[in-house]
């Protein structure tokens, strides 16, 4: 047991080292899944999924859809306390400065004081007509004020226990949020308008676009987040302190180290963090590993943040004292901006596999590295079909649009061949040497010079339906169908006609032995052993390729995986 969990050390581990000779027998991993020890440190399974987590000091309290409220040691991840007593799921938790109150607000449209050592209910709030999305607390600890759908933000005195105020609002409530430092100075949040309120005369400055906002500690910075934009900005002057973008998914949580120094948003099943300090817009950490929508982001420490997720999952995240992994420090490898992969290439021999976004970006990786050697820009954005292929003597992406086949030189950046094929292209690929261009038509396969356009060898493939690709080895060209055996062509004798290739010679390269990339693994051929099962982020890539010894794939997170199988089926 212990020998099978040694593939899984990352290889700059000091486990890895001491039992390279061991590792070698197993599968390695270049980049994206163990690069370095993962920086989830501890992972705790709820029975249902967390609505909102509050953290203070070592005690972590999480809102339940279940109406109940537990609470976590934050050292252990081990469950402390059940309070239950609202009738409607828990959607908002604040402790008090103390850590001995807690407050909460839940579908039952009630807000609760909570003595947390006893799990006891102090005090109930009655008066809200829809259900309670957020609670927060003045810093003088005289007043609570609660958002909801009910289009109202309520201040609640403490000590009478009665409401103060109530401010009309247009819409929902999503976030109220008192200032750490001001008591009188409060922030609501609806779906996206921010509106800033003195509570001494009840007057709001100008609203502005947002649907998320959070104050640093010490309340001099506020950090919202609107229409792809997360946004610090100086909460006297208005100043924009740093500007980061987040596209793949809209950020629902966005909060403060308690230094004040690193920000953290949550988007989709991702968390980003960003260095306040640096101009670089770029974040310096991607924590990757919830495989359903985050619920609630917060940090713990100047260096720790915990996520909960719709995966019933509260993780456990170490952002800056581990020491970052050359591959995972790579900024141009990892950013949130990349556009979605369209097509890639593997050229073994080269150390090299070669990535093109739909932007028309294309990039360079060294294999044994996971780092990006080189970028070139085309303009082969949002091409139907596209192949790549590099050499010292010339590099050069090929694409279709409809009937349409392009030729790009990467090395000058011009267009080297445009060609008007007879019907739509289906695949194209590129031969090893780079001098043909094979193109998938209807009914026929053509290959095509890469410097002229003109037309040099063609088969006939009426009748073979549809769903079809090509893979190509050298001047081989395979045609695979799900409707029929995979058959394939010699074009590699200039000024005669393509040869047909026996079943025996139809072995794919490097003697494959597992082909079967079917968006969630790689199954044996033979017996149908499932041999790798991608997690779930990486379980449903865009293209993928495999050649017997590295699996390479991309994502339309513009990511892009590669996985070393040296030393097992070759």
């Amino acid at each position: 047991m212990y020998h099978l969990a040694l593939p899984f050390c990352p290889s700059s581990s000091w486990l890895h080292k001491h039992y390279a000779e061991e590792l070698l027998q197993e599968v390695r991993v270049v980049k994206g899944l163990l690069a370095g020890w993962e920086s989830c440190f501890r992972t705790v399974r709820l029975t249902c999924f967390a609505l909102a987590i509050a953290y203070w000091k070592d005690t972590i309290a999480v809102g339940l859809p279940s109406r109940e409220i537990i609470t976590l040691d934050g050292t252990t991840g081990i469950q402390m306390a059940i309070l239950s007593g609202h009738t409607g799921q828990v959607g908002s938790l604040a402790f008090m400065p103390d850590g001995i109150s807690l407050v909460s607000g839940s579908d039952d449209k009630t807000i609760k004081l909570w003595d947390v050592q006893t799990g006891g209910v102090v005090k109930t709030f009655y008066g809200h007509t829809g259900s309670i999305c957020s609670v927060s607390i003045s810093s003088d600890c005289t007043m609570i004020a609660s958002g909801a759908w009910d289009k109202t933000v309520r201040l609640w005195n403490i000590q009478a226990e009665e409401c103060h105020h109530v401010i009309e609002q247009q819409d929902t409530v999503c976030h109220v949020r008192f200032s750490p430092t001001d008591p009188q100075y409060l922030v609501s949040v609806t779906f996206d308008k921010i509106w800033h309120w003195n509570i001494n005369d009840y007057q709001s400055k100008p609203a502005h676009n947002g649907s998320d906002f959070n104050f640093s500690r010490d309340g001099t910075q506020f950090v919202s987040y609107y229409n792809g934009d997360v946004v610090v900005q100086n909460s006297t002057s208005g100043e924009i302190v740093a500007k980061s973008n987040i596209d793949n998914y809209p950020c629902h949580h966005c909060c403060f180290s308690p230094d004040g120094r690193l920000i953290a948003a949550a988007a989709g099943f991702t968390v980003y963090v960003w260095d306040t300090t640096s101009s670089h817009p770029h974040p310096i950490k991607i924590f990757a590993g919830h495989t359903g929508i985050i619920t609630s982001l917060i940090f713990s420490s100047p260096s720790s943040l915990i996520s909960s997720s719709q995966d019933y999952l509260v993780k456990f995240w170490e952002v800056g004292t581990l020491q970052a992994d050359q591959v995972v420090a790579n900024l141009e490898s990892i950013s949130p901006t990349s556009a979605q992969i369209q097509t890639i290439a593997l050229q073994a021999e080269d150390h090299i596999a070669i990535s093109c976004d739909s932007d028309g970006v294309v990039k360079t990786w060294d294999i044994s590295t996971g780092c990006c050697k080189a970028t070139f820009q085309t303009i082969a954005k949002h091409a139907d079909r596209s192949d790549v292929w590099l050499t010292n003597s010339g590099s050069m992406i090929v694409w279709s649009v409809d009937a349409d086949i392009f030729v790009w030189d990467l090395e000058t950046g011009k267009l080297r061949v445009a060609v008007t094929m007879g019907s739509d292209i289906q695949d194209v690929k590129i031969s090893g040497d780079g001098s043909n261009v094979f193109c998938l038509c209807q009914e026929s396969i053509q290959a095509l010079s890469t410097w002229t356009g003109e037309v040099i060898g063609e088969v006939g493939l009426e009748g073979w339906g549809f769903q079809r690709y090509l893979t190509v080895h050298g001047s081989r060209v395979w045609f695979h169908s799900p409707w029929s055996e995979s058959i394939g062509w010699d074009f590699g004798t200039p000024g005669s006609p393509p040869v047909q290739l026996s079943n025996s010679q139809l072995v794919l390269p490097h003697n494959a032995k597992l082909w079967d990339v079917d968006q969630c693994g790689i199954k044996d051929a033979v017996t149908g052993r499932v041999v790798l099962k991608l997690p779930e982020r990486f379980a449903r890539p865009i293209k993928s390729l495999w050649d017997g010894r590295y699996l390479v794939a991309g994502y339309k997170s513009g990511d892009v995986l590669i996985l070393d199988f040296d030393h097992v089926y070759i």
